[in-house]
Formats: structure tokens, C-alpha cells, sequence
């Protein structure tokens, strides 16, 4: 959530700079519905279809392209802090400030990620189930484990986890003992008792402990890629990592299934091995291959997430696909309706992108 100086800078990671900017152009795609008009009656048997298909959440237990968004949300997040905090630390910040920012940072992300879920009701409801207000809970847990060594970071990662399986397999509360059922799992109970209803999507608040090892990951995977090791030697515990994860995760899943909607020991596995290779490949293609040219176009989306994803939600995006949809249904819809509503997706999207642009290139940036 650091807003970044500019794409490319000296001394940036610039894998990290993609990595983050192309995943919140994905979030504010979804936000046009792009995705939604790729798999509609008109694609049904296709290879868009197909293809698009993965740009849809798992209805339960699974795991598609797009259950990895919010794991490579708050693994960014992870990855950023140690550069962040040093970045700090070089302007001359104290120990105390750092921490006192870091803390704001995270009561903003909570208070801005609950505010978020009562415009939709029009009433205060108490519902933490989106990536910013999970994301305060992760932030803060693996800020203030990052000074430990990179063991104890990863024990901690693992004791969450251990901890949100336990409690999902010996609840007790009838009607809610049923650890991989929608709706009748401990997640759900849980739910119930701080807001007194539940997710049309079986989504559960709770999912923040159990993903708070994607962000702890993150931090680990950041204090790597900062040290003074050669690329290889960067990239060989990533590679590792990653296969391992996967190999528990998917290994797993017969026993305790993948859902991402409850975030289930296998799914935070499974998806935090696909996230941490994704950084891999990110940074052997860009920071070691030297592909640097794809970086500016994603980062100038990612130097303001918090701002591109608040506006996007309240229904900025919204208001931009309805004044771009008379102009392309009026050109386009007299010849192919379907081509029509998905061109207007994309006119939505390059708007919005080019507010993005707008904002960095008069450096405006939204920090917390």
C-alpha cells in the first residue's frame, strides 16, 4: 500500500512494481465487468469461455486463476514492508515513528475496509471480509514479526494456519460443526457473533488469520530479494518454496479441501506456493533478464492502489462504464451487441487507467 516514488526509479525492484500494478489492474478490471460479459450466453462452448472462466472465483472446493488475487494482494503487501521500513529508516525515521505509521496504517485499512461494506446496506454492519480490512490484521502481524529471523517469521506463518484448522475441525456449536460446509463451519459461527449475518458468497471474516502467513511470507520474500545475495541465490528459495507449498497444498486437498471462501489450510498453501513463483518469474524476467519495458504501464496503476480500489468500489468504475456505454453501443451495438458490452468494459478500463496516469504524472499519490 506504499505509493511509489516513480516506475523504474533507480534502486526499485521492478519486478515487485508489475507484480503489484498488474494485479490492481485486474481488480479494477473486474470492477468494469469485463470478466463477467467474457463468459455470457454468446461465449457459452468456447475457448473464451474456457479461458475467462478462471477470471471467476471457485463456487467451493477448488482453485482458479482468479482465488489467487487477494493472496497476491497481501503477499505484495508482505513483500514492500522491508523496503518500505528501510526507505524509512534512511530519512532518518525513528524506530518509534516507524512503528506509530505502521499502526495508523493499519487502523486506516481497517476503518476504510469496514466503511466500505455498510454503502451497499445503507446501515452499519460489522463485516471485515474485504482485502483491505483482512489486510489489517496481516499488515500488522507480519510488520511486527519482521525483525525476527526468517524461522521464527515462518513458524508464526505456519501456527496460524495450524490454529484456523483446529478450530474449524473440533468446533462444537451445533449447526456450525460442519468445518468444510458452507455456511455450517466456524467461520460462519464466527460471522454470525460480530455482525449477526453471513456472506451471500460463504465468504468469512476469520480468513484473515489463516492468509495472515501470505503477508508473513512476503516480508520473508522481501528481506530475501533486498539482501546482498547473487539473483541465483535469490531465486533458488523462491523456486523452492514455491514447489513445496504447492506440493503440501495440493497434497492436502483430499483431506482438507481447497476453498479459498473459507481460506482452508490447503488453499492458503496451494495458493501462497502459485504466488510466491509468480514473484519468481516476475523477478527473473524483469530484475534479472532486464524486460523492463512492461513495468511502467502496470506500475503507474499500482503507484495508487488504495485510491484506483476505494474509488473503483464505491462505483467509480461504475459511473465510467455508464458514460462511455452510450457512446460504444451507439458506434458498435448495431453490429454485434456482445463485442459492444465488452469494448465497453475495455474503454472503462483504459479510462480508469488513464486516471491513474493523470495522478502520477502531476504526482498526486493517496498515502495512508
Amino acid at each position: 500500500m506504499h505509493a511509489l516514488d516513480s516506475p523504474g526509479s533507480s534502486g526499485r525492484l521492478l519486478s515487485l512494481d508489475f507484480f503489484r500494478g498488474a494485479t490492481m489492474v485486474l481488480l479494477v478490471a473486474e470492477f468494469t465487468m469485463l470478466f463477467e460479459h467474457l463468459v455470457d450466453p454468446p461465449f457459452a462452448g468456447t475457448w473464451v469461455e474456457s479461458v475467462f472462466t478462471q477470471f471467476h472465483h471457485h463456487p467451493w472446493n477448488g482453485l482458479r486463476f482468479w482465488d489467487l488475487v487477494q493472496p497476491y494482494f497481501m503477499f505484495i503487501v508482505g513483500v514492500a514492508i522491508p523496503f518500505s521500513v528501510a526507505k524509512r529508516r534512511e530519512r532518518g525515521q525513528s524506530e518509534r515513528d516507524i512503528r506509530r505509521h505502521a499502526i495508523r496504517r493499519a487502523l486506516l485499512l481497517l476503518l476504510i475496509g469496514w466503511a466500505l461494506y455498510c454503502i451497499d446496506p445503507g446501515r452499519i454492519t460489522f463485516r471485515f471480509q474485504n482485502v483491505l480490512a483482512q489486510l489489517s490484521v496481516t499488515y500488522t502481524v507480519a510488520f511486527f514479526l519482521m525483525n525476527r529471523s526468517w524461522r521464527t517469521q515462518i513458524a508464526w506463518s505456519v501456527a496460524f494456519i495450524a490454529v484456523a484448522e483446529l478450530l474449524y475441525r473440533v468446533f462444537w456449536v451445533a449447526g456450525f460443526d460442519q468445518p468444510f460446509t458452507p455456511d455450517q463451519n466456524f467461520g460462519a459461527w464466527f460471522d454470525l457473533l460480530i455482525s449477526g449475518e453471513l456472506s451471500a458468497g460463504h465468504w468469512v471474516s476469520f480468513n484473515a488469520i489463516p492468509t495472515t502467513a501470505h503477508t508473513i511470507w512476503g516480508v520473508v520474500a522481501g528481506q530475501l530479494l533486498r539482501s546482498d545475495r547473487s539473483e541465483r541465490d535469490k531465486l533458488k528459495p523462491l523456486l523452492i518454496a514455491g514447489v513445496l507449498l504447492l506440493i503440501a497444498g495440493y497434497g492436502l486437498d483430499p483431506v482438507t479441501p481447497i476453498i479459498k471462501r473459507i481460506s482452508t489450510s490447503s488453499f492458503v498453501l496451494a495458493s501462497g506456493g502459485w504466488t510466491i513463483l509468480t514473484l519468481a518469474l516476475c523477478y527473473w524476467i524483469i530484475d534479472v533478464r532486464g524486460f523492463r519495458s512492461w513495468v511502467s504501464p502496470f506500475a503507474i496503476v499500482g503507484m495508487n492502489p488504495l485510491f484506483i480500489y476505494v474509488f473503483a468500489h464505491v462505483g467509480g468504475a461504475d459511473l465510467v462504464t455508464k458514460i462511455v456505454r452510450p457512446f460504444t453501443m451507439g458506434l458498435l451495438g448495431w453490429i454485434n451487441e456482445t463485442a459492444a458490452v465488452v469494448v465497453t468494459s475495455l474503454v472503462a478500463l483504459a479510462l480508469l487507467w488513464g486516471l491513474c496516469g493523470w495522478m502520477h504524472w502531476r504526482r498526486i499519490y493517496i498515502r495512508i
